[in-house]
């Protein structure tokens, strides 16, 4: 009889033969087979699971295998109705019967609903004891996104920073440039050079304008050549005007053409309108590539964020794994190589965003912390029947067994004091699989760890 088998718990010694009766009354026995599963890891504790005998195994899902966190065998050995006392509660691993086994149920509102009428003050400090540890868990979490948030926008700075300084000097200098443009265009009217002669020295420009240049060793020589020829030709100013030209492309044989067109002082005035303008040209393409970089910045930001964007939605991943690594660019130079292997066609998945870059953040963030700085970063996608599957794989010194056992444990980290809070991987595995109903699993070896997430298809 239930009411006697509740009574000879050791866990319900003091209650009453009226509180046994009216407990049984409010709740269920279940009888469970090999092989039944009865609560989910990370589904709201709505019940109260009670053993009466058997034996039920609580596993929880750590890496790619399952554990045993606990063993139930004992009469009066519980698990779940957290929800008893805290709304969010949720089962803390799956409970899987492993020996047939008979448990009492009772929904988690009835056991709050108990513990008030019966025992108000240790209700009282339960809560408390429950609100004191998810405070201490969401401020670990608060330090833990401040922490990346400030990592994010020391590299976002640094990022913008380059192209920003890029435009403000190419800025500079084209007005610079645009002064001498007109004090030469002043000087070739002052030397009352003919139509004709201005077409032809128009026409020398537009020919080296744009055109290939020598790199390197070969456009030092080109402005050691440029620079004897003009002072073979009374030339002023040839360290200004023979890299100008060097780099826009003109030889000796252009400045040959230019010298046949122009004679005199007309000719120093003619490359000096020549070189303004060419450097002209030069700094306006600077400026250029340096706003479309800060545009693109601001671009990969704005998809990273998801500010302007449904919280559910179709995703592309391969969308928001590029504007992570655009993120975190400044962690990707020197002897870090990026590899990016997408599949062609990847389906879509219908999931946050916002809480999928957060993902791939810790998940990149953690392979080049562990390479410290050098290595082979590889970002591969593929699909298959059932699931969209993302991997980051890095060949720095990879996990240990035990590691890799514990890597998604709330607050485990390898990395030094004040490096890591043992967050990331947990919160990655939370977003994943609790949030998206997905898996996420690592396997590592000394120069190949790889953490797979498989996202599920919609049906």
């Amino acid at each position: 009889m239930l009411h006697d088998d509740l009574k000879a718990l050791p866990l319900l010694e003091g209650f009453t033969d009226e509180q046994v009766a009216d407990l049984a009354a409010s709740g269920e026995e279940v009888f469970l087979e090999v092989g039944d599963q009865i609560f989910d890891e990370g589904r709201p504790a709505d019940d109260w699971w009670v053993l009466l005998d058997g034996r039920i195994d609580v596993v929880r899902r750590i890496g790619h295998d399952l554990a045993v966190m606990a063993t139930m065998q004992v009469p009066g050995q519980w698990a779940g109705g957290f929800r008893a006392w805290d709304e969010h509660g949720v089962y803390m691993g799956s409970g899987r019967v492993t020996e047939p086994s008979r448990v009492f149920r009772l929904p988690a509102e009835r056991l709050g609903a108990h513990g008030e009428a019966w025992f108000p003050f240790a209700v009282h400090l339960l809560r408390g004891l429950i609100a004191t540890a998810r405070r201490i868990e969401h401020n670990a979490r608060q330090r833990e996104a401040l922490v990346a948030l400030g990592t994010l926008a020391a590299g976002l700075a640094h990022e913008i920073n380059n192209p920003a300084s890029a435009a403000v000097r190419s800025v500079g200098a084209l007005q610079e440039s645009s002064t001498d443009l007109l004090g030469s265009l002043h000087r070739l009217a002052a030397r009352a050079i003919t139509a004709t002669q201005f077409v032809a020295l128009d026409d020398l420009r537009r020919e080296i304008d744009g055109a290939p240049a020598p790199t390197g060793v070969a456009l030092a020589e080109r402005e050691d050549d440029l620079s004897t020829w003009m002072a073979d030709h009374e030339i002023d100013r040839d360290w200004v005007i023979a890299p100008a030209l060097a780099g826009a492309g003109a030889d000796l044989a252009w400045c040959d053409r230019a010298a046949a067109s122009l004679e005199g002082p007309a000719l120093q005035a003619g490359l000096e309108w020549v070189a303004s303008a060419v450097s002209m040209t030069a700094l306006i393409a600077e400026a250029q590539d340096a706003t479309r970089r800060i545009s693109e910045l601001v671009s990969a930001v704005k998809s990273y964020s998801q500010l302007d964007r449904a919280t559910v939605q179709e995703v592309r991943v391969t969308d928001g794994l590029d504007s992570t690594l655009v993120m975190l660019g400044h962690k990707l130079r020197g002897g870090v190589t990026v590899r990016r292997e997408y599949a062609d066609d990847l389906p879509l998945v219908e999931a946050s965003p916002g809480e999928l870059n957060q993902v791939w953040t810790n998940l990149i963030d953690n392979a080049v912390d562990a390479m410290e700085g050098e290595g082979t970063l590889t970002v591969r996608t593929y699909a298959d029947e059932h699931a969209v599957v993302v991997e980051i794989g890095d060949t720095g010194s990879g996990m240990t067994e035990e590691v890799a056992a514990h890597a998604f444990e709330p607050f485990f980290t390898t990395k030094e004091v004040g490096k890591g809070t043992g967050l990331g991987l947990d919160l990655s595995r939370r977003i994943v699989v609790e949030r998206h109903g997905g898996e996420i699993e690592v396997d590592s070896q000394p120069g190949d760890t790889v953490v797979r997430v498989r996202l599920p298809l919609g049906s």
